[in-house]
């Protein structure tokens, strides 16, 4: 894997083949839109019953497939994901091919919001973890925030976590320690998986820190060593998260203090 697979689907050629056509996205049909169904996104389980089934005929239920890419920088914005099992990657791509990881999105979030027509992506958000997400229309979703009530002010609250999130990464990427960065972010990911288990190789790692797999593979031996996880290639298992928070330090915990308020505040919404 090199720096660009992740955003291989920009550089494509025009003919695709059987296994790029399988990348695509697949929508389910349209009458699993359910309640119960959208509320696996914290944000849409949210909002008020009569404001979530206003977007329900709107609302696409989407296959998440590894490596998808859903929008690039500086494309047009024209939908809105919220993931429900599938994790999304927001990375910064440099003109070489090198590839940072900004923020990451799951069940908590959004990706792609565009409250202005015209509005173009300020990064390229990459499916890290396959699994599932609610898309809507960028025009739909200008359309219901316009209209007041809740969902601005719950789209307003995720931005703010978001960008304490993006803050977090820098100030972590400039003075943390490299076993610190990869405790966050086994924790990032750990908070928006259903189990302690992770699909991922130290070259995919290595990737999203922007830091080189000789590094990830001597902080991940540190950590196995510790008794905080256990490696097998293309798994890692944590057992004992306290440890990874107590090592990160405020690498993570900024953040996701942030995102606890956040939760705090949808729960009064």
């Amino acid at each position: 894997m090199n720096n660009t697979q992740l955003v291989a689907t920009v550089k494509a050629p025009r003919a695709r083949s059987a296994s790029a056509q399988s990348r695509e996205l697949k929508l389910v049909p349209r009458p699993v839109v359910s309640h119960s169904g959208a509320q696996q996104n914290e944000l849409l389980a949210a909002l008020p019953r009569e404001v979530l089934e206003s977007l329900f005929e709107h609302l696409e239920l989407v296959q998440l497939p590894f490596g998808k890419e859903l929008f690039t920088y500086g494309a047009t914005l024209d939908n809105v994901y919220f993931p429900t099992t599938a994790i999304v990657s927001l990375l910064y791509v440099m003109e070489d091919g090198a590839t940072t990881e900004i923020a990451v999105v799951g069940h908590e979030g959004v990706a792609g919001v565009s409250l202005f027509a015209g509005e173009r992506a300020m990064c390229s958000a990459v499916v890290q973890s396959a699994g599932y997400g609610y898309r809507l229309k960028a025009q739909q979703l200008r359309d219901a925030f316009n209209q007041g009530g809740a969902l601005p002010q719950l789209l307003m609250r995720y931005n703010t976590a978001l960008f304490a999130q993006m803050a977090q990464n820098t100030v972590g990427g400039m003075h943390s320690s490299i076993e610190q960065k990869l405790c966050r972010w086994l924790l990032d990911r750990l908070d928006r998986s259903p189990s302690n288990e992770l699909k991922v190789t130290q070259e995919m790692i290595s990737i999203m820190l922007g830091v080189r797999r000789e590094s990830i593979t001597a902080a991940a031996g540190k950590l196995q060593d510790e008794g905080m996880i256990t490696y097998r290639r293309g798994n890692i298992t944590v057992l004992d998260r306290p440890g990874l928070e107590q090592y990160a330090g405020e690498c993570y915990k900024v953040a996701k203090t942030e995102y606890d308020r956040l939760l705090l505040d949808v729960a009064r919404c």
